[in-house]
């Protein structure tokens, strides 16, 4: 069994340690036969509370991964010493805690798995990519949902959002490819000062190697994902799955199953292949932000 330890840097964040724990907890359980019944049992709990526990949806206590790991005959005090390391960094808050104030708690899950997560692949059809936006297209588009917020508020969500594309910076970060329709490069959010302040700021980002960026053009009419935006995780970790997220006005569908990651996946391929090619793409920026120019 590979084991992961707590101290992985930047993307050992919670989520993903309660994940690779969960899906550790289940090898062992499966491999000596034990059911999750008989597992709830043993700490005092329910069968439900340890399908919970390996997908990673809860918290871990100390004393329940001390049970488990002698039910399942994990003895070897060096073995038993790197999971009960891993459950406590599981317990521990993520950067976005101190954020709570202005952040919900459907989308603390997300930051905790775009922290964790090796390849970023989304479609937008609205907005520029939260990971590339600026703070002035940031502020914008905070405005547009917490108009009637105080300009504290106003703050602390933009402060939110530039504190998150600090993972496109860190030292092994994430690979992000974007699909983004024309319309929402076409649309002046904020302004047209602001928004060729963003059209700039995008085309240099398409130039750093783990950033790569695709427009859908007007011309392309309808296309695989005319549902709407949505995102696909993929983790470093072969233990965990690829994870779909498909954000709401006022909550989040995240989806793991194999048949739904299949379906976006297909969407995704397709959206690929119907955008311009990414080499195209810093041309297309150019003359969008040639059409801003009022001279």
């Amino acid at each position: 069994m590979t084991m992961v330890s707590a101290e992985e840097g930047p993307a050992a964040g919670p989520t993903v340690l309660r994940m690779l724990l969960g899906a550790q907890l289940r090898r062992l359980r499966e491999s000596r036969g034990v059911t999750r019944e008989k597992a709830g049992w043993e700490i005092r709990s329910s069968e439900s509370k340890i399908s919970r526990m390996e997908l990673g949806r809860v918290g871990f206590k100390e004393r329940d991964v001390a049970d488990l790991l002698t039910l399942y005959g994990v003895t070897a005090e060096q073995e038993r010493g790197a999971l009960l390391k891993l459950a406590r960094g599981a317990n521990n808050p993520g950067w976005w805690h101190r954020y709570g104030d202005v952040l919900p708690s459907w989308f603390q899950s997300y930051l905790g798995l775009e922290a964790a997560a090796a390849l970023i692949r989304s479609y937008e059809v609205q907005f520029v990519p939260g990971l590339l936006q600026t703070r002035e297209y940031a502020r914008a588009v905070v405005l547009l949902g917490h108009g009637q917020a105080s300009p504290a508020e106003i703050d602390r969500r933009v402060d939110l959002r530039m504190r998150r594309q600090e993972v496109l910076h860190r030292a092994k970060p994430p690979r992000l490819w974007a699909v983004v329709d024309e319309a929402a490069l076409r649309r002046p959010i904020g302004g047209p000062q602001v928004m060729r302040g963003q059209l700039e700021a995008l085309l240099k980002a398409t130039r750093t190697p783990n950033v790569r960026v695709q427009v859908i053009p007007f011309a392309a009419g309808g296309h695989a994902a005319a549902g709407g935006a949505f995102t696909i995780l993929r983790f470093g970790d072969q233990d965990l799955p690829d994870i779909v997220y498909i954000e709401q006005l006022t909550s989040a569908i995240y989806l793991d199953k194999r048949e739904d990651l299949d379906f976006y996946a297909v969407a995704m391929e397709r959206l690929c292949v119907e955008a311009e090619p990414p080499e195209r793409t810093a041309e297309i920026l150019e003359r969008m932000i040639a059409d801003l120019d009022p001279g």
